[in-house]
């Protein structure tokens, strides 16, 4: 550590900062992003809520204008929420890649062939029925 930072946190601004609201409401609000990352470390795409992932999107893109608006500004706040709203925009484009994209085809490759044989079983089907009709 610096000795300039090392002075500044034995300074009377560094234990102010430092014992108030705007260093540790942030500390506390890392648990989301972190959360969040480790999601996207080790959560299965099927377990992911499309609805939860922008709406905790738009929450942190909401309390980052408020961490820059705030006088003076919250940083730390900002870098917090930052991530929060990078990490669930991920986790949303994993969440459609996987149930609109083509991912779920991809991972579970026997499902997709059931589906595919459903369609040509219907298709028999429905030629039956049209020449039992002619």
């Amino acid at each position: 550590m610096s000795l300039r930072l090392l002075t500044w946190f034995k300074s009377p601004e560094g234990r102010q900062y430092f014992f108030s609201t705007h260093f540790w409401g942030p500390m506390a609000n890392w648990g989301l992003p972190i959360a969040a990352l480790g999601d996207i470390i080790g959560k299965d795409e099927e377990t992911i809520s499309g609805v939860m992932s922008p709406t905790l999107a738009g929450y942190s893109m909401i309390f980052m204008r408020f961490a820059w608006r705030v006088q003076p500004r919250n940083y730390l706040l900002f870098a917090c929420h930052a991530t929060n709203a990078t990490a669930q925009l991920v986790q949303e484009a994993r969440f459609l890649n996987y149930w609109y994209g083509g991912g779920r085809e991809k991972k579970h490759p026997i499902e997709s062939g059931v589906d595919s044989v459903k369609g040509k079983v219907q298709e028999e089907v429905d030629k039956v029925k049209n020449a039992v009709k002619a």
